[in-house]
């Protein structure tokens, strides 16, 4: 093992294994309030609009030469435009958490299996990102990106047990299938990496479109879920916290 992929190796499992550690608290505590959760959610999603312009969009324009804005800007947009296409596909939170836990003591097994797909098929661009900053050769960078991720893994991993639970979903393979979301992310982590570390000429253009997809999730995600619950204040400090979190983080350790 190089050292270079050292890091890329321990993050990918962090990542993945973000998803794990909420499922193991939604196994402790059932019924987790929504005030926890989108106050936890709000928190990572300030720390993912942190990393998206300090790890991935300015690192962007930093690299992409004369024509920098006319690289960055356009990657952007197709990463947002291609998690909007998985939406289209796939809906993900803020379409599917309304999923009522009661109901599926009748049986609605198809409809909590399709939410855990959902969640697994917007996990691999998320990975990505994370690869994709390791790509750029700033490890101190990538980790606050990495860092972001993971702390929206936790809530992530904590709401997808209980409708599993309720839909007769035993116990050990609930905790397999949140697994399996995590492990999508591992994957989208090394072909991020890799798919960076392929071309210099590419990284800016992939560092931008990291930097969209993270954006998108947080804007058409994050925020309206943890915006749904009258909980909505405080979700917007916590934001303001992770952002300002890493931004000093940045400055301090930059």
């Amino acid at each position: 093992m190089t050292p270079v992929m050292t890091p890329v190796i321990l993050t990918a499992v962090g990542v993945g294994g973000a998803t794990v550690v909420g499922a193991l608290i939604g196994f402790a505590f059932k019924k987790i309030s929504h005030t926890i959760s989108d106050i936890i959610m709000s928190f990572a999603a300030g720390v993912m609009l942190a990393a998206a312009l300090l790890g991935l969009i300015i690192p962007s324009l930093e690299r992409g030469g004369e024509y920098a804005l006319l690289k960055t800007i356009p990657s952007i947009f197709v990463g947002a435009l291609f998690l909007n296409l998985l939406d289209k596909l796939v809906p993900h939170l803020h379409k599917l958490a309304g999923v009522d836990v009661e109901s599926h003591k009748n049986g609605s097994l198809g409809k909590v299996l399709l939410f855990v797909s959902a969640i697994a098929i917007h996990n691999l661009p998320e990975g990505i990102a994370a690869g994709v900053g390791f790509g750029s050769g700033n490890n101190a960078e990538a980790v606050m990106i990495a860092l972001g991720i993971a702390l929206q893994n936790i809530p992530e991993g904590m709401i997808i047990i209980a409708p599993m639970l309720a839909a007769g979903v035993k116990p050990s393979r609930t905790l397999l299938l949140a697994s399996l979301t995590g492990l999508v992310e591992v994957v989208g982590t090394f072909i991020g990496y890799f798919a960076a570390r392929a071309s210099e000429a590419i990284l800016p253009a992939a560092l931008a479109f990291a930097g969209g997809t993270m954006l998108y999730v947080v804007s058409d995600e994050m925020i309206p879920e943890t915006h749904a619950h009258g909980y909505q204040r405080g979700a917007t400090y916590a934001l303001l916290v992770g952002f300002c979190l890493m931004l000093a983080a940045d400055v301090l350790l930059g």
